[in-house]
């Protein structure tokens, strides 16, 4: 089997990507490793960029986004006992976040693509990247128990950190920018009612808490805890009791969550990871197989969403005009904005977290931040503006 643009990774960057170049007549097919079921019940990111939310809508992915997706028009700040809310269409100029899990983002591309896109084979495990550098790769995979090969003009890998795609650019040819952090997230899902509209993000002398929410009936809630936590060890009563505490507010000390039973609980660990290049040959990385940010900016699918948008804009150049200038340009246009995502994320990370070692020193550093964030405009804005997202089009240049 041959095709123009073989895709490995069914998650939202590569069932985006399918879908930006079905729009543009340039026929694709994607590897799924895992199956449809555990593909869209996948638990990853829920909040998204204006960006995001605009191309959706324009690949015809954004009927249930309009829908059931909940807009938030800022998020507030919880520290040294006080809460402080960040504006965002004020300090933007209109722009805002949505609130639509990573889970119905995929449900509604896969839709998509079964009804009218090209091949999207579930359960196709891919084992080697073969030939990048000549001009027709090759995809081994294994599927339905046979083994096959795919060749392609062009192979996308949105397999993630951990893909084969990644492994296929040579080890003297990548390099590799890493961070882990000394603490994770327990993070929880609950049958219980978001507490406020928006998310809050809270510093705390006992650690970082966020409150966010997958819909009016369920919350989605974080705390720091040690690297090495056994989630078992955190009762549902001792979450909430916690959290409580992290939340709380001099000026209103009855302030609770409201509390209901607790659905899943999963430990996350805290890393930024950058592979640069991009592209090597004819195969281009995308999303986590690229780079990785700690969930505190809300960037990772977002990320993922802006690589696949650059790379669908560069093969429909090449397919209009002939032009590889914008393919040429991939990943040097990818990485300014990713190493812009990484600052933010790792911003947000070491201001509202506390490193085990901290000193009250550097705690008094990060409420000194917090609070220029609250009483400066210029502060909040450029807050404001990398948590809502770059323009799609700032750092894009050249196309």
């Amino acid at each position: 089997m041959h095709t123009t643009v073989g895709i490995i990774g069914g998650g939202p960057a590569g069932l985006l990507l399918a879908r930006l170049l079905h729009n543009a007549g340039i026929d694709s097919v994607v590897l799924e490793r895992k199956d449809r079921t555990y593909v869209e019940q996948r638990q990853r990111a829920g909040i998204l960029e204006q960006a995001t939310v605009d191309v959706l809508r324009s690949a015809g992915a954004g009927a249930r986004l309009d829908a059931e997706g909940i807009p938030h028009e800022g998020i507030e700040l919880r520290f040294d006992g006080r809460a402080h809310r960040v504006d965002f269409p004020e300090l933007t100029g209109g722009r805002r976040v949505w609130v639509y899990a990573q889970t119905e983002v995929v449900k509604d591309l896969i839709a998509l693509q079964l009804t009218d896109g090209g091949p999207l084979l579930f359960e196709a495990e891919v084992h080697a990247v073969e030939g990048a550098d000549t001009d027709r790769p090759l995809i081994r995979y294994t599927h339905e128990g046979r083994e096959q090969t795919l060749t392609c003009d062009y192979v996308v890998g949105c397999d993630g950190f951990h893909g084969v795609a990644r492994d296929a650019v040579p080890d003297g040819v990548r390099t590799t920018y890493e961070r882990t952090y000394p603490y994770s997230w327990l993070g929880i899902l609950a049958d219980a009612p978001p507490v406020y509209e928006e998310l809050i993000y809270a510093h705390s002398e006992r650690g970082f808490a966020l409150a966010s929410m997958r819909s009016p009936s369920v919350s989605r809630l974080y705390l720091q805890v040690p690297n090495g936590t056994d989630p078992a060890d955190w009762s549902d009563e001792r979450i909430w009791d916690e959290l409580d505490a992290r939340f709380a507010l001099t000026a209103n000390p009855g302030w609770r969550l409201k509390r209901g039973p607790v659905t899943s609980k999963a430990v996350l660990p805290m890393r930024s990871h950058v592979t640069e290049p991009m592209r090597h040959g004819r195969l281009f990385l995308a999303g986590d197989a690229a780079h990785i940010v700690p969930p505190t900016g809300a960037k990772g699918l977002n990320l993922a969403a802006t690589d696949v948008i650059v790379l669908a804009r560069a093969l429909a150049r090449l397919k209009e005009t002939g032009s590889t200038d914008l393919l040429d340009a991939y990943s040097d246009t990818c990485l300014r904005r990713v190493w812009r995502a990484e600052h933010f994320s790792y911003f947000m990370t070491t201001t509202l977290h506390a490193d085990p070692g901290q000193s009250p020193f550097e705690t008094r550093l990060q409420l000194s931040q917090l609070d220029r964030v609250a009483t400066s405009r210029h502060a909040a804005a450029e807050l404001a503006e990398n948590y809502t997202g770059l323009p799609l089009d700032a750092g894009l240049r050249s196309s």
